[in-house]
């Protein structure tokens, strides 16, 4: 620009306090971004390897040893699968039934960690705005107390300094949109092939298998009743 300005001043050092506070929104952003790409792949959501090892425990009837393994995993597929098989002894259609409402649960869960993006994208753009609002306001209240300006550049130059505080607010809002649509579309796809899955192996024991034990927990329960 002229007057010696650069692009770096502009962007960094004239933006004002609203300017670093979206630097920062920025720089939170791409971190959620990374962490949340990293959370919600499928291998974390639906790994392959409790898949393979619940498929072969059910073709081999060890029903107990699956409850145990899925037990002790935290990722999408193994609390659905866990949460049916508690159910088992009570028959097939509430092991559907369980399967329905913990992938419920769950999915809202995981929708609820990449809601923080959401939030960042709405933000942004907004507070951007304000930042460039009152900027404009200071600068033509300037304006009035010195009687007007003698050159325009006296004036554009500060304006188009605050119209950064838009454009930072789109360098926050357009990435973190963006990828709350990919990871939002990733979680209810994985949710619905995990229920799949599920609705699978719960059919190999309808369709004449033996059904898996009760666990420990209804076992207490049954005693106690008796």
């Amino acid at each position: 620009m002229s007057g010696g300005i650069s692009y770096f001043d502009i962007m960094f050092l004239k933006c004002g306090n609203i300017g670093y506070v979206l630097w920062a929104m920025s720089v939170v952003t791409l971190a959620m971004i990374v962490k949340q790409l990293a959370a919600m792949r499928r291998g974390r959501i639906l790994p392959d390897a409790i898949l393979s090892q619940t498929r072969s425990l059910f073709a081999e009837k060890r029903y107990r040893e699956a409850m145990d393994l899925t037990a002790a995993d935290p990722s999408l597929l193994g609390r659905i699968l866990y949460s049916a098989l508690v159910q088992s002894p009570r028959g097939v259609s509430t092991m559907n039934r369980a399967v329905e409402e913990t992938a419920e649960g769950e999915t809202a869960r995981l929708l609820r960690e990449v809601e923080w993006l959401n939030l960042l994208g709405n933000i942004g753009p907004m507070l951007g705005l304000m930042g460039t609002v009152w900027g404009m306001m200071v600068a033509f209240f300037t304006i009035v107390e010195k009687g007007g300006i003698r050159e325009p550049k006296d004036i554009a130059g500060a304006i188009g300094i605050k119209l950064v505080c838009t454009l930072l607010g789109l360098v926050v809002a357009i990435p973190a949109l963006s990828v709350y649509g990919i990871l939002r579309n990733r979680i209810e796809i994985l949710s619905a092939d995990a229920v799949a899955v599920c609705r699978e192996l719960i059919g190999s024991i309808a369709m004449g298998k033996d059904a898996p034990p009760p666990s420990t927990g209804e076992q207490r329960q049954g005693a106690t009743a008796g």
